[in-house]
């Protein structure tokens, strides 16, 4: 056993977390002002664009954690 830890992996899941609890918040934020009449229906639809470009980082950066396979 070597005594190198690997600080990228960490780096990642700590990335991940990052993006975890701003996409956590955004949801928060998106439902409260979806409540509210008054709120611009164009600054709902952007924090919902934000929103999904998050989902979508979470997903590739846990597709990279992943390890591959052989078939």
């Amino acid at each position: 056993m070597n005594g190198k830890v690997d600080t990228e992996s960490f780096k990642q899941f700590e990335r991940l977390r990052e993006l975890r609890v701003t996409h956590r918040d955004l949801n928060y934020l998106i439902d409260s002002l979806s409540h509210d009449p008054m709120v611009d229906q164009l600054r709902i639809r952007r924090l919902k664009k934000r929103r999904l470009i998050l989902k979508d980082m979470i997903l590739q950066l846990e597709s990279e954690l992943i390890p591959d396979m052989d078939a």
